[in-house]
């Protein structure tokens, strides 16, 4: 099963000092998509595997797409989701995400963004009109990185396109946006 993979992910992101989510941040994406379940999600920043391993193992329906840039990682990432017996359920898609998400004609429940922190705001208005109304954006990294994505911040708790909160995990935080139109 899954969480076998998950456990090996987690020592080798120890061993190598990779940042990956987490099991606390890890449990708030499990939680919303049990909670909304999403039928089409879009990753934006695989690293190895491991968010996408979580969020595709807790869909009913569906399909996870998450975009790499870095060739090798989306290699390993591929081998841990072959790993976790999930390759129906999660695509990779190697690229810059500012390339690939106009090339994507499908429309999403859910967003998760954990890639480059200072591009956060352009990979949401890239995929905003493919989520449809009541999706589900997550940010990770807004309290460490809060400097690198004040654009994007800004928008998401201060347009009248989405109803925003954060998950403050002390060291660091989540935002959520539900897109409202």
């Amino acid at each position: 099963m899954y969480s076998s993979v998950i456990e090996k992910i987690e020592e080798e992101a120890e061993r190598e000092g990779l940042p990956i989510v987490g099991r606390r941040k890890g449990k708030v994406l499990i939680d919303l998509i049990r909670r909304y379940k999403p039928k089409n999600i879009l990753e934006i920043g695989t690293l190895i595997g491991y968010s996408a391993i979580l969020m595709a193992s807790n869909m009913k329906k569906g399909k996870l797409y998450t975009i790499e840039l870095n060739e090798l990682r989306a290699k390993k990432a591929r081998e841990n989701i072959e790993r976790a017996m999930l390759n129906n359920k999660i695509e990779v898609l190697v690229g810059d995400a500012k390339q690939v998400i106009p090339k994507l004609n499908i429309s999403f429940d859910m967003l998760f963004i954990d890639a480059e922190k200072s591009e956060y705001f352009t990979y949401l208005k890239l995929a905003e009109e493919k989520l449809k109304k009541g999706a589900i954006v997550v940010a990770d990294n807004v309290k460490m990185a809060e400097s690198r994505m004040i654009d994007y911040l800004t928008y998401v708790r201060n347009s009248k396109s989405y109803k925003s909160l954060t998950i403050d995990f002390g060291y660091d935080a989540m935002e959520i946006s539900f897109k409202l139109f």
